[in-house]
């Protein structure tokens, strides 16, 4: 029994260490697309939101966030995608890993993460989701009017704790 407890023990600290070891990989990949492939989208005119690099239902995904002014379209993914794809196959980042190559906007739906998105939707409407209700209410809805690494501030109410906020997205109307 205890040497079955030894294995068990043994096996989950190898996995323990092939997780950490797996993303430092992925964040080794990211390091290196974001220095040398951001900048070829950006000289196109437009703006790397998120890159992410993980394990989907169809394999290994590179998916690369973008918007502009105006808003991104179908044309605009495609002409990212042939941008990169040359010099993605060059740099091979993933050790020649096979991976599926995305391009995409970043929906209206994305949640609010980085100091970019915060920046880029001052002054617009936002839903603020909490973990934990205040005076009963977990969700509200205002202008983003500020923000730093500790609270977020929309207009009518009492700037709110970062790490009491679930979600933060752009208000959509419908």
């Amino acid at each position: 029994m205890l040497e079955q407890l030894g294995k068990v023990s043994r096996k989950a600290h190898f996995l323990k260490i092939e997780a950490k070891r797996r993303n430092f990989i992925l964040a080794k990949v990211l390091d290196i697309v974001e220095e040398k492939i951001n900048p070829i989208i950006e000289k196109l005119g437009y703006e790397v939101v998120e890159v992410e690099y993980g394990k989907k239902v169809d394999g290994m995904n590179m998916t690369f966030y973008i918007d502009k002014i105006g808003g991104i379209t179908l044309d605009d993914c495609e002409i990212v995608h042939k941008a990169i794809d040359g010099p993605l196959d060059e740099l091979n980042p993933t050790c020649d890993e096979k991976y599926i190559l995305n391009v995409s906007s970043c929906g209206l739906d994305r949640p609010l993460k980085t100091e970019k998105d915060f920046k880029r939707n001052l002054g617009k409407e936002v839903d603020i989701k909490l973990y934990k209700a205040v005076n009963k209410q977990k969700e509200f809805t205002g202008k983003l009017e500020s923000f730093d690494e500790n609270a977020v501030t929309i207009s009518g109410f009492e700037p709110f704790e970062r790490k009491a906020i679930a979600n933060i997205v752009l208000h959509l109307e419908f």
